[in-house]
């Protein structure tokens, strides 16, 4: 069997026979010549064809030149195929100054004629049909950024001698709070619920001596919102670290992380963002911006924006108006929001008992939240204390705070949310658009 030679090696190769495998993007089925622009998963080539048709004056026609033209009259947009040739260098050709003369042509998988969705589907059309919709070399870029940014982040963690967990996803208790949880029968009559994020395990992890731990994994929440950024399944990217003494040491660990995994993502694949998303990757400058949010909401009053909320947090105008005076005065795209009061964090949230102010902040890129992190309370009295005040039930907590019975260091992390972080780095709508298979209030399938 002849080698598969990818794409995007063709052109550092010298003319001659090469074999090419992938789907058909375009068919231009002309009288003498045809041309088929075939993709795969690295990029695009002209396939060319002189065509042989039928001639009843011709006793001699070659069968198999008839047959390859008539397979190719016949091909169907997105029909996969492995096609042999000799591979030519000709600067004539638009589509990358190669093409490649067919010998044979093999279908692999035809596909039906009609297409279900075009470039001008709505949004949901293409969801339903997202097999499909993946096909465009923009879409198959979303994914290759997001791989590098992922092993970016990898690389910053394992470098700084981090471990990499793997919580579990079905636990007895909420991982947070009673809110936003999907529930499902367990064995023997039990009720397990899914993990809203992996906060409660990357604690214990520092209970269990880790130190330093890092988690990139699915999480849920039973939010029946339609936002452009909210998910009911989606990938959170969670570190936790111990020994620390404010959440200013995971602010600084989080900017780096950040910093090194946008700068991998500028040097692999900057040109090509900007050829299809017109997006300038810009490696954000060391510290970032931080704004107490008593700061951050004077700011947005001072702008001309009222904030609805009675509770004192920011709502996504008052991110936006935040970030947008951040980019005027420091020509920065973060920026953290610290300094929230207790009544708007969770119940592990610690509090500095000079301010009445949690160790905590939230992280906005481009004017929208992708992070929240904070200094944990590690006190068992505070903690059981903090988790009464808010509502909770001690007794659904034993398991969480029995890491704290028998002693845990100063600690702290953060939890994102890598489909907000890819969205905003491409300049994308929604989440939608750069996460492999959606899942919201309303989406199951595929």
């Amino acid at each position: 069997m002849t080698e598969r030679i990818l794409v995007n090696q063709l052109a550092a190769r010298t003319d001659g026979p090469v074999s090419v495998s992938g789907w058909v993007e375009t068919v231009r089925d002309q009288k003498k010549v045809q041309f088929v622009i075939l993709r795969d998963e690295t990029g695009a080539v002209q396939l060319v064809n002189p065509a042989t048709r039928p001639d009843p004056e011709k006793t001699d026609q070659d069968a198999a030149a008839l047959a390859l033209t008539d397979t190719i009259s016949n091909l169907a947009h997105g029909t996969f195929l492995t096609v042999t040739g000799d591979l030519k260098h000709d600067e004539r050709v638009k589509l990358g100054g190669i093409e490649v003369k067919l010998t044979s042509l093999e279908v692999a998988a035809a596909a039906l004629p009609e297409t279900p969705i075009a470039a001008d589907s709505s949004m949901d059309k293409r969801m339903d049909w997202r097999f499909i919709d993946l096909r465009q070399r923009r879409n198959n870029l979303i994914f290759r950024v997001s791989t590098t940014l992922e092993h970016a982040m990898r690389q910053y963690w394992i470098d700084h001698d981090y471990i990499e967990i793997h919580s579990p996803k079905l636990m007895s208790s909420p991982s947070e709070s009673n809110a936003e949880l999907f529930s499902l029968d367990y064995f023997e009559d039990k009720t397990a619920y899914l993990a809203q994020s992996p906060q409660h395990y990357k604690q214990m992890a520092q209970a269990a001596g880790f130190g330093k731990v890092f988690e990139i994994g699915d999480v849920y929440r039973a939010d029946p919102s339609f936002t452009s950024r909210h998910a009911t399944e989606f990938t959170s990217v969670d570190a936790e670290i111990s020994w620390i003494d404010s959440h200013e040491e995971v602010a600084t660990m989080q900017e780096e992380l950040l910093a090194a995994a946008i700068q991998a993502v500028k040097e692999k694949h900057g040109d090509e963002i900007k050829e299809l998303f017109d997006i300038d990757v810009v490696v954000p400058a060391l510290p970032f911006p931080r704004i107490p949010l008593a700061e951050a909401r004077e700011i947005v009053k001072s702008r001309g924006y009222d904030n609805p909320r009675e509770d004192g947090d920011l709502d996504p105008e008052s991110e936006r108006q935040v970030s947008a005076h951040v980019a005027e005065h420091f020509g920065h795209e973060f920026v953290f929001v610290t300094d929230y009061h207790a009544g708007i964090r969770p119940f592990y949230h610690m509090v500095d008992e000079a301010t009445g102010l949690t160790r905590s902040y939230d992280l906005l890129f481009k004017g929208v939240e992708i992070t929240t992190g904070a200094q944990r309370e590690h006190r068992i009295e505070v903690l059981e204390k903090q988790a009464l005040e808010k509502g909770l039930k001690l007794e659904g907590l034993e398991h969480y705070l029995d890491f704290f019975r028998y002693g845990v260091p100063p600690h702290g992390g953060f939890g994102m949310g890598l489909a907000r972080v890819l969205m905003l780095l491409l300049g994308e709508a929604s989440i939608r658009e750069v996460t492999f298979l959606f899942r919201g209030p309303t989406r199951l399938a595929p």
